[in-house]
């Protein structure tokens, strides 16, 4: 996925599907307006691209909190399930180049960056299951610390039985029901 440059009339519908959301889960962004939300979707196109991105690959991003530090708007895929268009992929470039068989299209780690959003780390995959159940069915990859990539492994969630569990996969596995979520600070 490249640079995505929207329309007028893209912008408009996709933040009206944004604004929708919004209204609908408030549970997600207590004490947040939408107004000052739209202010900066609309000074910052890019960002509206990458939210396009995380839309159109069924990952229903959604404004989950806001960031005083750096006065930033925290979105994330709240799909109920890890977002089906980015299923089936590997965790990073060095685990698809190292499969001699059966390759994933892409990676997860590649796909984030293209798509220009960050991958969950999981202090914020537990946070964003505190807003409600996530991954009930599938899991979500989740940014690997150094060394366990390093030793051939990555890292990915689910949320079962009422709690959330961290595993442990060779990085070059995929799965029709794994994913990832990514986050964008706008």
């Amino acid at each position: 996925m490249d640079q995505q440059i929207l329309t007028k009339a893209q912008q408009e519908e996709l933040i009206g599907i944004l604004k929708e959301r919004f209204e609908k889960n408030m549970h997600r962004h207590e004490g947040l307006d939408w107004g000052p939300i739209q202010e900066k979707l609309e000074a910052n196109p890019d960002k509206l691209g990458s939210l396009y991105k995380m839309e159109i690959t069924e990952g229903e991003p959604d404004v989950i909190g806001y960031d005083e530090k750096t006065e930033e708007y925290l979105f994330c895929d709240c799909s109920k399930e890890s977002p089906k268009g980015r299923r089936s992929l590997c965790y990073d470039r060095e685990a698809l180049e190292s499969r001699k068989k059966h390759k994933p299209e892409n990676s997860a780690m590649d796909l984030a960056k293209e798509m220009g959003i960050e991958m969950l780390t999981e202090a914020q995959y537990r946070e964003l299951q505190k807003l409600e159940p996530f991954d009930t069915k599938t899991s979500s990859w989740i940014l690997t610390p150094e060394d366990i990539r390093q030793r051939g492994g990555a890292l990915f969630c689910d949320c079962r039985y009422g709690h959330v569990f961290v595993y442990h996969n060779g990085a070059d596995s995929y799965y029709s029901s794994r994913g990832f979520r990514g986050l964008l600070r706008v």
